[in-house]
């Protein structure tokens, strides 16, 4: 790949994560429209024409890594083993 390419292709890049930054941005203001709806008229369930929506609370649980390490740190670092992973960042 060339200079040019390469830098056209990081452009293109940037682009298109604005553009998804942008529906994500439109996306998030219309779900709030319907969950406003839901508020308003006192329901957790919206359906219209081959759609579904709901909006409920969830119950859920999940292990507190920082607390156990902090109470347990000897079995913390028994049981903890690194991990490499790749990361890709695009900046301006």
């Amino acid at each position: 790949m060339s200079t040019i390419e390469i830098n056209t292709t990081a452009r293109d890049l940037m682009s298109v994560r604005a553009m998804i930054e942008e529906l994500q941005a439109e996306a998030e203001a219309l779900t709030d429209r319907l969950k406003t709806a839901m508020v308003e008229r006192g329901t957790e369930v919206l359906q219209g024409d081959g759609w579904k929506a709901t909006w409920k609370n969830v119950v859920g649980s999940r292990f507190d890594s920082k607390a156990f390490r902090a109470d347990h740190a000897d079995l913390y670092g028994q049981y903890s083993k690194p991990t490499t992973t790749t990361r890709f960042v695009l900046s301006v």
